[in-house]
């Protein structure tokens, strides 16, 4: 029997999450169908497709921009959130609890939200073998982005975390928000700093900023060093990256994190683990 699944979101025809899918289907050896769904920019929009799709049958959805906090907000109001979710502020991940439907709450009621973002990322540096236990992290950008990543960077077991930010009061607030939110990241040794500020030598450097895909950098000091650098973004030419690959860093982009996230939805939905390794060596050979 056909599993259907959707993504949606507001653009979505660029979405590469049909093919993603389609091929951790074929690894499993499971019959899916995987549609891309547009939808208008409104919550009300949004949740009258969530709710014609999962009473057609529908087995799970991811949600991208700009919809990743309308999904949280309809399952804080009505549904279920994972801890991940509850501390992003934010969910990409969409399945039914089929106890609390088998009670009888009614479907949007029954509506589970997950995170995978920020597991996905983290998975994909530890598949590139970089250490990330007792490592020294400076996460670039204090929007969604880093807001997703940061529970599970702590609960890989980083050492120390610095944020770093064009406006630092925006930097600080996020922080004092996830230590409210969550007790690992209260536990957990955060500086803040402007971005221009921050210097010297960390193990890895993250870019959790839209700014490589424009034609604006990073105010970024001659003083900063990392021996590994990520930017959360993918397809074309980063700045970020030449820049730390010039200085001798190892470097990557997001795709991994991209097909990292999508593997664990993936088993969320159907339970099947997939061999992201092998599913990311097929997807950059086509």
């Amino acid at each position: 029997m056909t599993q259907h699944f959707i993504v949606i979101g507001n653009p979505i025809a660029h979405s590469k999450s049909p093919e993603i899918h389609t091929l951790f289907a074929a690894q499993t050896g499971i019959e899916i169908s995987y549609q891309r769904q547009y939808c208008p920019d409104d919550a009300a929009s949004f949740t009258a497709v969530i709710e014609a799709f999962f009473q057609g049958g529908g087995v799970g959805a991811n949600v991208t921009v700009p919809f990743k906090q309308i999904a949280y907000d309809c399952c804080a109001a009505r549904g279920g959130l994972s801890e991940h979710a509850k501390v992003a502020g934010a969910v990409n991940t969409l399945l039914l609890n089929k106890t609390r439907l088998q009670s009888g709450v009614p479907l949007i009621g029954a509506l589970y939200g997950d995170n995978t973002d920020g597991q996905g990322l983290v998975n994909h540096m530890l598949s590139l073998g970089w250490p990330l236990k007792d490592a020294r992290i400076a996460l670039i950008g204090a929007g969604g982005a880093a807001r997703g990543v940061i529970l599970p960077l702590i609960e890989a077991g980083i050492a120390s975390l610095t944020l770093a930010n064009r406006t630092l009061n925006k930097a600080t607030a996020l922080v004092d928000e996830l230590r409210a939110a969550s007790p690992v990241i209260h536990e957990q040794q955060i500086e803040t700093c402007r971005t221009a500020e921050l210097d010297g030598q960390f193990d890895i450097i993250i870019n959790a900023t839209s700014i490589g895909l424009s034609a604006d950098t990073l105010p970024l000091s001659d003083n900063l060093n990392g021996h590994y650098a990520y930017d959360m973004m993918y397809g074309r030419e980063l700045p970020f990256l030449q820049h730390f690959s010039a200085r001798g860093a190892q470097t990557s982009d997001g795709y991994g994190m991209l097909i990292g996230q999508a593997a664990l939805s993936f088993e969320r939905w159907t339970g099947h683990a997939i061999d992201v390794v092998q599913a990311t060596k097929t997807l950059h050979s086509r």
